[in-house]
Parts: structure tokens; C-alpha cells; sequence
């Protein structure tokens, strides 16, 4: 079980507690932060969400930790749960619940998913009306929330105060329904505004430079070059090399004779913790709440960063990928590879919804 399947039981419980009255409804929050124990601490993971939700609460910490316990010890893979300082929830796990077999099973459900990974099907049957004054960064946001909305079931239209410029549907890939003063007043979409026409760099590089900051940030329009440029500390460079180097590990593999395979990561040999592989899991178990996340809150900046944070995930993995120097391909090595062909889908379906290309060759 990863830290991200544990947040969601975490959630669940609270939910629970909730629906059973004994906790006030506080709101939920979107994630809980669960990691490996201080020092002090028990079991295999910990989480401080007692202290964190205990004022909304209305109940000491101490309190809302024992409220939680038993509900969270029902959960499928909990051992046991441990109550320690003013209310941290300490959590073990079932023996032979681990990262290997959840993470294998997160790998098949991303397989099998493909680019569908994380989206809502059937539709919903919510509906959405997205407008936009004439405006060059309102409009490439407003064709991107169409795209997140659309991955979480939903239907959406796309309006704007005046025909757009041509240009930003040829240059930068952006539709719309239709224009005109809208008879009852919207909620308009209103991001801080380009500072400048950001069509000559060109469709990636100019819809990442105009989604990557928050909606009520300022962008930067720089130089193309700087945008696209291949350097580490360019994060649209990151995410894209990320993907192009999946492809290359499959394409390497297949040469070395083997394929991919879901299963445990690590071998008996291997005296590694794993965390890279843990990381990158929990980066791809993250990418569902970030969709649905980011079609909430109405802010593709949200997948913007979660695709800067699974391509760093990768790149830290990638190199034992691979068998080294004259070492055979273990089973260890085709779950590796299933695992960055995994991370690839996650990189390549979040660069589409932004409508961004994933280049195959970097």
C-alpha cells in the first residue's frame, strides 16, 4: 500500500466518522499528508491530520486521532493503528501489503487504462459554460479547462466576448463555441493577462508559458529558445525529456530481448529502500485527484506542476531501469520498465490535456 492509497483511507475514515456524527463536517481536505515515522513514531507510515483538523473539529486531537483509529484499522491492508504524542496516527500494515504489490497493481490499472488513465467514464452529465473576454491567455486557459473537464465526465462550452483572433486557433490550438455578449452575465474567466502576444513562440512552448503560472500570476513570455530550451532547471524541458526517455527505455529493452511486466520492482538481491520507486508510484497513484483537482478549482497549473513532479520522480528511477554491464533481465527489470511505461502515459496524457506535444525523440 503506498502513501497515496493510505491518504485515501485516511479520507474514507474521516468521511465515516462524519456520516456517523461524531466528527463536525469540517471539509474535506483534498489530501492527507502520510510519510514514514519520525523519530518517536510506530509502525510504517504516520499522519498528522488529527492536528490538523481538530479546531474545525471542535475536539482535541487526542480526541479525532481515537475517533479515527477504528475506522482506520477496518481498512483493507491496516494492521494496526497507534495514537502517539498529541494525536499522530501511526499506521502499520498487514504482513505482505507493500509497496511491490500495490504499486503492481497501480501499474496494471494505468496498462489498462492507457491516456483514459484518471479520467471519468461514463459522462457525468455535469455541464460547464466557460467564458472569456478577448484575451489571448483567458482563451488558451479556457481551451484547456475545456480538456480537464472534459476528462472528468463533463460537458462543456466555450464562449468569448468577441470572434478570437485567428491566430490563436492555427498558432495555438484554441476553440471556441462561439462569441458574442452572453444575455445573462457569466462567470467570466479573467487570469492576469500576457504581457505580450505569446503566439511567436510557438504552440508548447507559448501554452506552457502561459498555463505553468498560477491564474493570478503574471506570466513570463520569454524567448522561444528559453521556453524549449534543453537545460535542467526548465521544467516544460523536463517533463517532455521525462517522456521521450520512457520510449527510449522500452525501445532499449526491446533490443536487450524483454518487455514489461507489472510485479514487485525490487530483487532479492537488491539492499536499496526503493524510495525512487515509491516516489515515482506515488506520483502516478497522485494523478487522478490532481485532474479532478484541477477541474475544480478551475486550474491547470495544478497538472501543470504534478507533471513537473512525476517527471523529476522518473528521471531519479530511470537509471536502474535497465540491467547494467553484462547482468541479465530479472523479473525485477520488466516490472521497472512497466513502472517508467506507466510514468510515460501519466506524462504524455497530462501534456495532451494541456494541449502540449510529447516528442517520442528529445
Amino acid at each position: 500500500m503506498t502513501p497515496v492509497e493510505l491518504s485515501r483511507s485516511v479520507l474514507r475514515a474521516m468521511r465515516r466518522a462524519v456520516d456517523d456524527g461524531e466528527l463536525r463536517d469540517v471539509g474535506m481536505p483534498e489530501r492527507v499528508i502520510v510519510e514514514r515515522p519520525r523519530p518517536g513514531g510506530r509502525g510504517d507510515y504516520a499522519t498528522n491530520v488529527a492536528l490538523q483538523v481538530a479546531r474545525a473539529a471542535g475536539r482535541p486531537p487526542m480526541q479525532v486521532a481515537e475517533i479515527l483509529s477504528p475506522r482506520l484499522t477496518a481498512e483493507p491492508g491496516i494492521a494496526s493503528i497507534d495514537i502517539t504524542g498529541p494525536g499522530f496516527l501511526n499506521i502499520t500494515l498487514t504482513e505482505g501489503d507493500d509497496t511491490g504489490s500495490s504499486g503492481a497493481a497501480l501499474v496494471r490499472d494505468v496498462r489498462d487504462r492507457g491516456a483514459c488513465y484518471g479520467h471519468v467514464h461514463p459522462d457525468t452529465g455535469a455541464r460547464h459554460q466557460l467564458h472569456f473576454p478577448r484575451e489571448v491567455r483567458a482563451a488558451v486557459l479556457a481551451d484547456t479547462l475545456r480538456r480537464i473537464l472534459r476528462s472528468q465526465g463533463a460537458l462543456v462550452r466555450v464562449t468569448c466576448d468577441e470572434a478570437p483572433d485567428p491566430g490563436w486557433t492555427t498558432g495555438l490550438g484554441v476553440r471556441v463555441d462561439a462569441h458574442g455578449k452572453p444575455p445573462v452575465p457569466l462567470n467570466t474567466l479573467r487570469p492576469v493577462p500576457a504581457p505580450q502576444d505569446p503566439t511567436p513562440l510557438g504552440r508548447d512552448a507559448a501554452r506552457w508559458a502561459l498555463l505553468y503560472p498560477a491564474g493570478h500570476d503574471r506570466p513570463r513570455i520569454e524567448p522561444a529558445e528559453r521556453h524549449l530550451a534543453q537545460r535542467e532547471s526548465n521544467p516544460l524541458f523536463r517533463v517532455r525529456y521525462a517522456y521521450a526517455r520512457t520510449r527510449a527505455l522500452s525501445r532499449n529493452a526491446e533490443a536487450l530481448g524483454f518487455d514489461a511486466a507489472p510485479g514487485d520492482v525490487q530483487d532479492v538481491e537488491d539492499v536499496q529502500d526503493g524510495q525512487e520507486a515509491r516516489d515515482l508510484l506515488d506520483a502516478i497513484g497522485d494523478h487522478p485527484r490532481v485532474l479532478a483537482a484541477a477541474a475544480r478549482r478551475h486550474a491547470p497549473d495544478c497538472l501543470a506542476r504534478h507533471l513537473v513532479t512525476t517527471a523529476d520522480a522518473f528521471l531519479a528511477f530511470q537509471p536502474s531501469v535497465l540491467p547494467r554491464g553484462d547482468e541479465k533481465p530479472l523479473a525485477a527489470h520488466r516490472a521497472r520498465l512497466a513502472l517508467a511505461e506507466a510514468a510515460g502515459t501519466v506524462l504524455a496524457g497530462g501534456l495532451s490535456l494541456l494541449g502540449i506535444s510529447a516528442p517520442e525523440h528529445l
